[in-house]
């Protein structure tokens, strides 16, 4: 029978935000690809908030984006709402998010799918991988069908002996309604895998015909030329945009959700695993903060026509009651009904020190880790870390380098350094924080970072490329317009004093003007003929003339973290070829000797980040290598 099957190059299991990414990646590639998913109608599932983007996480996407993934693509076909959040503060935080349909969104994907060649789909569920000498050769399925292939991308999300609790009552799901995943952890474990168990959550669902919006306050989205594909210059979406609303809890309703705790699995013992720190539940919210007497709440919704709507902020497993009666003390929910209530769900997680930067697995040759197999939490990450692993399974077929981003190209290689190297307490998630050269990291220069990476992939197709060098020629010559057009003070003194700037006593060049933080090209394009002149005979667009600002406005920080990037750069040169055991070097501390001898670091620069490696510990390692 299986002379029926094709074999296929890569096989993907999970068709979540990683599985996609990877599954399109591989295809795109070249590369014959099979995707397993167990409900082929749940494709890019947004199983919690109906949104993509935010803090750092609209940064990942737009680098997704500019290599020639699919989640910005499919983020703007799907969007009822776009914001450009922190936009007060520097470029180095603004961070794109999109409230998105999220049927339409999951439709999107699927057509995607459909229509990418030399990528094939199967309904079914992965109970065993099939291994030879080491190797993976394949996967076998419940249905007992055995599917072949050198390489295979396991991203099993919270399937993998899913979980879910409501109060005191327990099943076994990967989602609610879903069927949870069993085999494939037992099987990983006797390989020598470490297993751990991680916890989510996500909020009760509303009804909104049963709020009173006039008691919330209304958040509308931005109606702009931002968006999170590059490709998509001037587009919009025919979907009707929908506002978000803001509500508050009060002590009222913390008293009466209080009444759950002794039914909550969080706090009488029934969960043990992790949970995330940066989202968590609104018992948590209570014990941790129990000083406070108000929360808020973001009241989503769930697409461009339902009634449907996501309470953020509200995630929770206390009982089904509890969280009702809680929640119509809320000002405007006085009479609500709900869908369904918020639920906890514990699923099995690999620790990601297990993994080379390729998301290679080191114990089982070509065989993947992506997405929240990894402890991860995000669709944003999980999208991110299924590109990579999708690259990089392709390119290891054609014994090509791996393909690997460093911290100073972008957030991705941030993600995936920190999993691989320092491992994961919690669920983790992506933080600009995270990132110690963010002003180089921005969401507006995604595509100057790393389309050239992805043409030489040959990941980015000829139209993107176009646009891209569109842009970059179009930006450069605005820039060496400002450069070298000058002013006179008699034509812009009145315009520097109203916005508070010191007036000129002389010419100067309008990159002086441009570089004073009062000042915005844009109003500069309103008072200058020449200026605006040369815009529209270029044929500039808002985009263009945003980045050529940035570029201008910041270029003394952005050269001063590029050089301490270089300077840094060394340590990531050079590579641990010889295999040290760690165990025998007795000037290394013995953490550093446990530490080391586990993660198997490949670069100086890569142990140096390590948990417990001491710059000490780094010195003994150059003396060894002979620096």
């Amino acid at each position: 029978m299986t002379n029926l099957l094709p074999k296929y190059d890569i096989i993907v299991v999970g068709a979540g935000h990683a599985g996609c990414e990877a599954a399109c990646a591989a295809a795109n590639l070249g590369s014959r690809t099979l995707l397993i998913t167990l409900d082929m109608n749940k494709v890019a599932q947004m199983s919690c908030n109906p949104a993509i983007g935010g803090v750092a996480k609209g940064q990942i996407v737009r680098e997704i984006d500019a290599l020639g993934g699919q989640t910005g693509v499919i983020t703007d076909q799907s969007s009822i709402q776009f914001r450009m959040l922190n936009s007060s503060k520097g470029p180095a935080m603004w961070s794109p998010r999109a409230q998105c349909d999220r049927m339409r969104f999951s439709f999107n994907w699927r057509s995607t799918l459909e229509n990418t060649s030399l990528l094939d789909l199967w309904q079914d569920d992965v109970v065993r991988l099939l291994l030879k000498d080491g190797k993976i050769e394949g996967v076998y399925t419940s249905l007992g069908v055995e599917f072949r292939a050198p390489r295979v991308i396991l991203t099993n999300g919270t399937f993998l002996n899913g979980l879910m609790h409501v109060g005191r009552i327990r099943f076994s799901g990967g989602r609610i309604g879903e069927p949870a995943s069993f085999g494939l952890s037992a099987q990983l474990k006797e390989l020598g895998f470490e297993v751990g168990r991680m916890k989510t959550g996500t909020p009760v669902r509303i009804d909104g015909r049963s709020v009173d919006f006039s008691k919330l306050t209304e958040q509308k989205g931005e109606e702009d030329f931002h968006r999170f594909s590059y490709i998509h210059v001037d587009y919009k979406n025919s979907l009707q945009k929908r506002s978000c609303y803001i509500a508050y809890t009060n002590e009222k309703v913390h008293e009466a959700l209080k009444e759950g705790f002794a039914d909550s699995p969080l706090f009488n013992g029934t969960i043990q695993s992790i949970g995330p720190r940066y989202c968590p539940s609104i018992e948590t919210k209570l014990f941790t903060f129990a000083d406070r007497t108000s929360h808020h709440l973001f009241l989503e919704p769930e697409g461009e026509s339902t009634i449907e709507y996501y309470l953020n902020g509200f995630s929770s497993s206390l009982p089904w009651d509890i969280q009702l009666k809680g929640l119509r003390l809320v000002e405007g929910f006085e009479n609500v009904r709900i869908f369904r209530p918020g639920y906890a769900i514990e699923y099995d997680y690999f620790p990601p020190t297990q993994l080379y930067h390729s998301l290679e697995t080191k114990r089982v040759h070509g065989l993947y880790f992506a997405g929240q197999i990894n402890g991860t939490t995000g669709y944003e990450e999980a999208a991110a870390q299924g590109l990579i692993a999708g690259i990089n399974a392709h390119l290891s077929l054609h014994s090509q380098q791996d393909f690997i981003l460093q911290r100073d190209e972008a957030y991705i290689g941030v993600l995936i350094d920190d999993l691989v190297t320092k491992g994961v307490d919690e669920p983790y998630r992506m933080f600009t924080s995270r990132a110690e050269f963010r002003i180089l990291l921005r969401q507006d220069n995604a595509d100057s970072r790393l389309t050239p990476k992805g043409v030489i992939l040959g990941l980015v197709d000829k139209n993107r490329h176009n646009i891209y060098l569109d842009k970059i020629e179009k930006r450069d010559k605005l820039v060496d317009f400002i450069r070298n057009f000058s002013v006179r003070p008699e034509n812009i003194n009145d315009f520097l004093l109203f916005v508070g700037s010191a007036p000129l006593k002389q010419s100067v060049k309008l990159i002086d003007i441009v570089g004073r933080p009062q000042v915005f090209l844009t109003q500069l394009v309103a008072i200058f003929s020449p200026l605006q002149a040369f815009i529209e005979e270029h044929s500039i667009r808002s985009e263009i003339i945003e980045s050529a600002e940035i570029l201008i406005k910041y270029a003394g920080y952005i050269d001063r973290e590029r050089m301490i990037a270089d300077k840094l750069s060394r340590l990531e040169n050079l590579v641990i070829s010889e295999k040290f055991n760690y165990e025998e070097l007795t000037n290394l501390s013995i953490e550093a000797r446990q530490k080391l001898s586990k993660i198997q670091p490949r670069t100086i620069g890569q142990a140096s980040r390590i948990s417990g490696v001491s710059p000490a510990d780094i010195n003994v390692l150059l003396i060894l290598m002979g620096r």
